[in-house]
Order: C-alpha cells, then sequence, then structure tokens
C-alpha cells in the first residue's frame, strides 16, 4: 500500500509543478513575441510573488522520488543526466535574469533575451525527459542500469516542443487574468494560436505513442479497455473547443482553466499508458519503492510538509490575486 500511496503522491507533486511553474515558464516563452516594455514588466510583476514559490514543487518531488524510490533515481540519471541539468542551468539564468532585469537600466534588453532563451530551454528539456519516459529505455535487467545514453530521440523532440507550446498556452491564458486593455488582447491572440499548436501535438503524441508500443497499444485498442478510456480523449477534445469559445468570446478565467483541464487530461493519459511502471516496460513502483520503514518514516514529513506547502500556496495566489500593472513587482 505504501508504495501506491507514494506512487500518487509523486504524480500530485509533478502536476501541481507542471501546472504552477508551467504558466511563469510560458510568460518567458512569450517575452520575445511581446514589443512593449511596459507589457513586458507587468508580465513579470504578475508572477514575481509566486514564482518562486512554484519551483518548490520541484525541489519537493527529486526528493520525493531520491527517498522513495531510490532505484529509480539512481538508474534514470545517468541517461537523464544532459537533459536534466541543461533544464536546470536554463532556471538558474531564468532566476538570475528575473532579479538582474528588475534593477537594469542599459542591460535590460540582455535580461530580456536570457529571460526568454533560459525559459524556453527549461520547458524544452522538461519535454524531452518526459519523452524519454513514455518511450522507455533499455535496461540491463542483470545489473539495472541503462544500456544506452540515447535521451534525444525524434519522439522527445517532439514531446520538448509540445510542451514549450503548452506553457505558451498556459501563460497566454494567466495573463488574459492579469491584464487588461491591449496587452489582453495580445494574449487572446497568441492563446488562439498555441491551442492550435498545442491540439496538433496531442493528435500526433497519441497516435504515435501506442504505435511506439505494444502494450500501450493494447492497453487503449483492446476491449473493453476502449470503451472505458475513450471519455479521456473525449473530455481533452471538449476542453480544447471550449478554450477556442471562451476566447472568441472574451472570457478572462475559463480559457486558463480549461488549459489546465487539457494538461490535465493529457497526464491522465500518460499515466494510463505507462501504469505501474516507474521506468516503462522495466521496473514498477513495487519494484522500485524503499522499504516499507523508509516509507513510513518519509511518510510523517511528507504528512507535514505537504499541508504547508498547499496552504502557503493558496494563500499566495489569493493575496495576490487582481490585474497587475508595471510599478513595482506587482
Amino acid at each position: 500500500m505504501l508504495p501506491f500511496i507514494f506512487a500518487a503522491l509523486l504524480a500530485f507533486i509533478v502536476i501541481m509543478y507542471v501546472i504552477l511553474d508551467g504558466f511563469d515558464l510560458g510568460l518567458g516563452i512569450l517575452f520575445p513575441f511581446t514589443t512593449s516594455e511596459t507589457d513586458r514588466d507587468k508580465m513579470m510583476n504578475s508572477v514575481a510573488p509566486v514564482w518562486d514559490g512554484n519551483e518548490t514543487w520541484l525541489v519537493f518531488g527529486g526528493a520525493m522520488l531520491y527517498g522513495a524510490f531510490p532505484k529509480v533515481y539512481g538508474t534514470l540519471l545517468p541517461i537523464l543526466y544532459m537533459p536534466l541539468m541543461l533544464m536546470l542551468i536554463g532556471l538558474i539564468f531564468r532566476g538570475v535574469s528575473f532579479e538582474f532585469r528588475f534593477k537594469a537600466v542599459r542591460s535590460k534588453q540582455l535580461w530580456n533575451w536570457i529571460f526568454a532563451i533560459s525559459s524556453i530551454s527549461a520547458a524544452f528539456f522538461q519535454g524531452v525527459v518526459l519523452g524519454c519516459f513514455v518511450q522507455g529505455f533499455p535496461i540491463n535487467p542483470d545489473q539495472t542500469i541503462v544500456n544506452e545514453t540515447v535521451w534525444l530521440t525524434p519522439f522527445s523532440l517532439l514531446t520538448g516542443v509540445a510542451l514549450v507550446c503548452g506553457y505558451g498556452l498556459l501563460g497566454a491564458t494567466w495573463m488574459i487574468i492579469k491584464s487588461e486593455g491591449s496587452l489582453q488582447r495580445q494574449m487572446i491572440h497568441f492563446a488562439k494560436g498555441l491551442l492550435v499548436l498545442v491540439s496538433i501535438f496531442l493528435i500526433f503524441v497519441s497516435i504515435w505513442t501506442p504505435l511506439h508500443d505494444v502494450q500501450i497499444f493494447n492497453r487503449w485498442y483492446s476491449f473493453p479497455n476502449i470503451l472505458f478510456l475513450a471519455p479521456l480523449p473525449l473530455i481533452t477534445a471538449l476542453m480544447v473547443i471550449l478554450t477556442w469559445k471562451s476566447l472568441k468570446k472574451g472570457d478572462e478565467r475559463k480559457p486558463f482553466f480549461y488549459s489546465i483541464v487539457i494538461f490535465l487530461c493529457s497526464y491522465a493519459g500518460i499515466a494510463i499508458s505507462v501504469y505501474p511502471y516507474l521506468i516503462p516496460r522495466q521496473l514498477t513502483f513495487w519494484d522500485a519503492a524503499a522499504p516499507d520503514s523508509t516509507l513510513t518514516f518519509i511518510l510523517v514529513g511528507v504528512a507535514i510538509m505537504l499541508p504547508v506547502l498547499l496552504a502557503y500556496t493558496l494563500y499566495a495566489y489569493h493575496i495576490f490575486r487582481g490585474k497587475t500593472d508595471h510599478g513595482g513587482y506587482h
């Protein structure tokens, strides 16, 4: 039971990071396409009070994986070392540029570009890691090591670009809530284009993934699984339609929440495809879990920290709700 609980907790932590840090990475992705410096200030100020708290979920997830599933952590680190390091370098430069841009005068354009490039690279390499995970790894079962160190494949490249577009969609719909006037109209325009791209990538990945692996194909298209799982792609398609309609109507909040549901549906689809594996087709979370005594000890800490982190996150977003201007950090 404990391994299942920790697998569920890890899945929850990952999706919290994807949603919360996804939209502020999305603002960096949209930075090069926003021409007004005042608008860029508003974009930065909309996430300034919460962006560092959003990344806490990434740290929490890494610590959870290391403590609860050490075999997975140790096995996958060699093959994912390069994309993970490039992602972390992007996050580091993004944090530095965030702070330096606020104080810069003559070098502000430089920090604008560093912020944009680091945001795009961090999002891209997160997508690459996701693609590597879905397509699986060649594992030597006797030594529990990865036999091949190829991490940039056509599929992982596709998922990397797809996640950049997905984060951009979250960023644009977030900014629709936080802005008004010309900036809001510009973000609606961006959101429409990104929604089309995200829809295309969803179709490609949904077709490519089951064709790539026989087990995934059988899970989705065998009878009676196809009857039980059919609602998920239908809900995803419905959310895409509702997002488009809400953007056309000029709704402020609905596009953001519909976009989150699209992410949740995509995440559920990946979970269904790989369950119960943490290393697809190789190692289940039951086999990879730490001893029960270790999991029990970690669970006590999680029971304390998770509610605190959730309460802090909700409180921060409540305090800094409303529209954003370009003066100060909010």
